[in-house]
């Protein structure tokens, strides 16, 4: 089935990426205003996007009311966030920082979460994450109907101690972090438990396999 995008309506559009491009990794942005004010919200159009220089991306909406959401706003203010990885024990606090509270609100208060300082921004980390990334940032795109993609240079990286298997070669174990992901619509997640381990091949491998030299 051909879905012609420059037929469809935005919504729809979004239906069929939200749906078909997963699972997508969750960014629980952490950001402060100027005034030291505190938000929290989810951002699953993320990803990692370069190693060097080490960058990552969010797409930020606004509000349904057309006003800029509060990370969206305190990003550009501040140019500093801390983007946080959710692992399955924080998925019921991270959905209820979802909520569409009111501008000017600390979800972190809110839904009882403690937070630990940041060691390179001002925004704080969340205690609970098992990853934190400390962003600042880097470029801007403005996508026009109150979308944007917010460009971030990772400046440090939190990972939680129970999960370093070899500090001097930055060696993780992935899987004990636990860590969740957006499914299709609603309020559809998956989990990382649910692996396979494919080796890559190297052409050599490929060519003798087909018999070539």
């Amino acid at each position: 089935m051909l879905f012609d995008f420059a037929a469809l309506a935005p919504n729809d559009r979004y239906k069929l990426l939200a749906a078909t491009v997963v699972p997508r990794p969750i960014a629980w942005v952490v950001t402060a205003d100027a005034a030291g004010r505190r938000n929290a919200a989810p951002f699953s159009f993320f990803n990692v996007l370069a190693g060097d220089p080490p960058v990552i991306g969010i797409g930020i909406g606004d509000r349904p009311s057309g006003t800029m959401k509060d990370t969206g706003a305190n990003i550009r203010a501040t140019g500093e966030f801390v983007v946080n990885l959710v692992d399955e024990a924080s998925a019921a606090q991270m959905n209820l920082t979802a909520t569409d509270f009111a501008q000017g609100e600390d979800e972190l208060a809110l839904v009882g979460l403690e937070t630990l300082p940041s060691a390179r921004v001002a925004p704080p980390r969340i205690a609970r994450s098992p990853v934190a990334l400390e962003c600042r940032l880097r470029q801007s795109l403005d996508l026009g109907g109150g979308r944007s993609i917010v460009i971030g240079e990772v400046l440090a990286i939190h990972v939680t101690d129970e999960a370093v298997l070899d500090v001097a070669r930055c060696h993780i174990d992935t899987p004990r972090l636990d860590l969740i992901g957006r499914m299709h619509g609603g309020g559809w997640y998956s989990r990382t438990t649910d692996r396979f381990d494919l080796p890559r091949v190297s052409l050599a491998a490929w060519r003798k396999g087909r018999g070539q030299s």
